[in-house]
């Protein structure tokens, strides 16, 4: 890109690539509603096959904070291609598979197929502050299902 120097792309290339990492991370691991965060104010999340389309930091905090309290998630990310298009704007497209269960009750589970195989593509835009934020987000399916509930001994 000629407007911007190497530091500074790797650098933006870098600040997105956290952002698809820790979108998954909070999904997982953290606190789920806190996924809004990474979007900007009128940022949108999109599953056109699941004819979802969730608008706004304060619906994506409603919609990412309503995943059942039993559910035991891991999404593994790969793939992540970002590309800068201007000094305040990227795309993305990344890799996603999704292995989870509802009603988990705590310790191990035997290991199973991932109930989703897809990808999703992203842009972002920079904030007056030089942080990047999630403008859009659209989930791509290839393999899916529906998400299984653990056996019973």
């Amino acid at each position: 890109m000629d407007t911007m120097d190497s530091l500074d792309l790797f650098l933006a290339e870098r600040a997105c690539e956290r952002i698809v990492i820790g979108f998954v991370h909070r999904l997982d691991l953290g606190e789920p509603a806190s996924v809004a965060e990474l979007f900007t104010e009128d940022g949108t999340w999109e599953w056109p096959a699941g004819e979802r389309l969730v608008s706004g930091r304060d619906a994506l905090r409603t919609y990412f904070g309503s995943r059942p309290a039993d559910r035991l998630s891991r999404r593994l990310m790969s793939n992540i291609l970002v590309t800068v298009t201007s000094p305040d704007t990227a795309t993305a497209t990344s890799y996603f598979t999704t292995h989870r269960v509802d009603g988990h009750e705590g310790g191990l589970l035997p290991p199973g197929p991932p109930v989703q195989v897809g990808h999703y593509t992203d842009t972002f835009h920079r904030s007056p502050d030089g942080t990047w934020l999630l403008s859009t987000r659209t989930l791509h399916l290839a393999f899916g299902g529906p998400t299984p509930r653990p056996p019973r001994p």
